[in-house]
């Protein structure tokens, strides 16, 4: 299909949504996600014409002494899960290009050192720069939530700055806090421990 002929909301009523914690690579449709203080990492090959989108925050709360550690587990896993799916369908890293979005301020962050958001884009810079991945666009931070949508075809991504309402707030507050309350949970014990080296 042809998106340069559809406008942003034909795009978007044919996009799939992504999920607080999830990623996707499709073949043909487009993505969307909503964003409140998460951020979403479009990762594209230009050459192989593949892309995908992840969705993702750090953790804010101290789960235990281990805290370094859960927070590069939850970014670092979402950035290298949509990474390696990407070259399992052919993209070579040297290729890949980033455009990335989020980290609004729409989680009260009343007494932390930095907000979620800034926290979350600071993360995203930083891997993508360790990773030699050029981010070739980016919108961060500000008072606004925020709808990405992303044709992983053509590397395509718009990004559309919305005024908080009540209603939006909400629905992103509860999203982003649901998602918040897995990341602070520990493993089961019969879960596989990850090792770093």
């Amino acid at each position: 299909m042809d998106y340069s002929k559809l406008s942003s909301q034909e795009i978007e009523r044919l996009a799939r949504t992504i999920h607080p914690g999830a990623w996707a690579i499709e073949p043909d449709r487009p993505l969307s996600t909503l964003l409140g203080s998460c951020i979403a990492v479009c990762l594209f090959d230009p050459q192989a014409r593949v892309g995908g989108l992840n969705h993702f925050m750090l953790p804010n709360i101290r789960r235990g002494n281990n805290d370094d550690v859960d927070s590069l587990l939850s970014g670092s896993y979402a950035m290298e899960a949509l990474l390696n799916a990407l070259l399992l369908r052919g993209a070579k890293k040297i290729r890949l290009q980033a455009k990335a979005f989020g980290g609004g301020t729409i989680i009260d962050t009343t007494g932390q050192l930095m907000s979620i958001g800034a926290r979350n884009a600071d993360f995203t810079k930083e891997w993508l720069a360790r990773e030699s991945i050029p981010l070739l666009a980016s919108d961060f931070l500000g008072p606004w939530s925020r709808k990405v949508l992303f044709i992983p075809t053509t590397g395509e991504a718009f990004c559309r700055r919305m005024v908080t309402n009540m209603a939006t707030a909400d629905v992103i507050a509860r999203e982003e806090k649901s998602y918040a309350d897995t990341l602070l949970q520990k493993p089961k014990a019969t879960e596989k421990k990850i090792e770093l080296f």
